[in-house]
């Protein structure tokens, strides 16, 4: 019997339809359709330069390069940006849509050339080479604002925020196949989700949409679906965010850079449980004083 014919979502760039086999209990079934996160190459040209490629899921590409500019400390602020769109001319149709183009402001300063040797960013690994916390630490520009304070999240706030964020992860309903990011209020309030298939771009999106939108970074708390990674914590301190909590685990490293730069990180956010790994003055309890 023939496969039948996947068919393509036409209103949904971040889905591609396949067809697919399965085995049940050691039996084969009958071919069916399939849909699938996309995954394509971003090239990201700043000023005429490529300076990095980025594997991501199409849809909010603006966003993703605005926040990738800035979680990256490439620019210091989002009004540096003066422009940021689609190539509309490339030089083969794979490239349509994955080419994006960026123009700095007449007197940002980038050592373009310097970005050239140093970034490349996969869907599975984010940004490599950075040699050691303290180099991170270390680097001009980084959390500008300072991590407030004063800013304090309830604990219940905290355990009711993976049910919202994966309440608002359509592709993932589809697909099984993504990551998301969540920027929420420290009362609980969401601001914006957005999915990808690298967990790093989901937070690039939605630290780009906030920068469009005029939103406060240090008064937000990100939320993601997966684990924290080092690089992860690393975005989210270049942008002052105070709060970050996960559905899963942080990585050892993502730990110790959250502790050194005076982070809250939460992991294993989920039946109403979860684990303070770093930051637990800004965790408290409804049941006790504030």
């Amino acid at each position: 019997m023939a496969a039948p014919e996947p068919s393509e979502d036409d209103d949904d760039d971040r889905l591609r339809a396949v067809v697919r086999g399965a085995w049940i209990d050691g039996e084969a079934k009958a071919p069916e359709p399939d849909m699938l996160a996309r995954e394509e190459p971003l090239e990201i040209r700043v000023n005429q330069v490529a300076i990095a490629v980025v594997m991501r899921t199409p849809g909010d590409d603006e966003e993703l390069v605005r926040g990738f500019l800035l979680s990256e400390r490439i620019v210091a602020e989002v009004s540096a940006i003066a422009s940021a769109r689609h190539c509309t001319t490339v030089d083969t149709p794979e490239a349509e849509d994955n080419v994006m183009l960026v123009r700095l402001g007449p007197s940002v300063e980038v050592d373009l050339a310097a970005l050239r040797r140093n970034l490349y960013a996969s869907s599975s690994c984010g940004v490599c080479g950075k040699a050691s916390i303290e180099a991170v630490i270390g680097e001009p520009g980084l959390a500008r604002a300072g991590l407030p304070l004063g800013l304090r999240v309830a604990v219940d706030t905290l355990t009711a925020l993976p049910e919202r964020l994966r309440a608002r992860q359509d592709v993932f309903e589809r697909t099984g196949g993504l990551h998301a990011a969540g920027l929420f209020t420290a009362d609980g309030q969401l601001l914006a989700v957005r999915e990808d298939v690298g967990r790093h771009n989901a937070v690039d999106k939605v630290i780009g949409w906030a920068a469009g939108e005029g939103v406060a970074h240090e008064r937000c708390v990100l939320m993601v679906s997966g684990r924290v990674s080092f690089e992860i914590v690393q975005k989210a301190l270049a942008l002052a965010i105070p709060v970050v909590a996960a559905v899963s685990a942080p990585t050892s490293l993502a730990v110790e850079l959250a502790r050194a730069a005076g982070m809250t990180l939460v992991g294993f956010v989920r039946d109403r449980r979860l684990c303070v790994y770093a930051g637990a003055e800004r965790v408290y309890s409804t049941a006790k004083s504030v």
